[in-house]
């Protein structure tokens, strides 16, 4: 019998030697590092959090909400640790949806019938 967990498991430890994380774990010690982007990004992060949580729930966004959320974020993307962190953040989502492309092959092959 296969067991999936222990191939998933391999996948993980194969993952996090892969250059698109290295570059990711390294912006994010470079973020941590610096108390003035780390404060900045946990910030951004938190009003992103918090925004969601209130769409998920189906409340509406107030316009002082979003425009804190918008000049948030513009602060932190005028911040180059954390514009080099978003921009390793998102190679590395390349990756994930190519890895996501190829788990899912068997099962669109099956409905390539229909």
């Amino acid at each position: 019998m296969i067991n999936i967990y222990n191939e998933i498991n391999a996948l993980e430890a194969t993952f996090r030697k892969t250059p698109e994380f290295q570059a990711l774990k390294e912006a994010v010690t470079v973020v941590k590092e610096d108390e003035e982007a780390f404060n900045l990004f946990k910030n951004f992060r938190k009003i992103q959090m918090d925004l969601q949580q209130k769409q998920l729930a189906g409340e509406d966004l107030l316009e002082d909400e979003l425009i804190y959320a918008q000049k948030t974020a513009q602060l932190a993307q005028q911040n180059e640790k954390i514009t080099k962190m978003i921009e390793a953040e998102m190679q590395l989502s390349k990756l994930i949806e190519e890895v996501n492309r190829i788990l899912v092959k068997p099962i669109q092959a099956l409905y390539e019938e229909f």
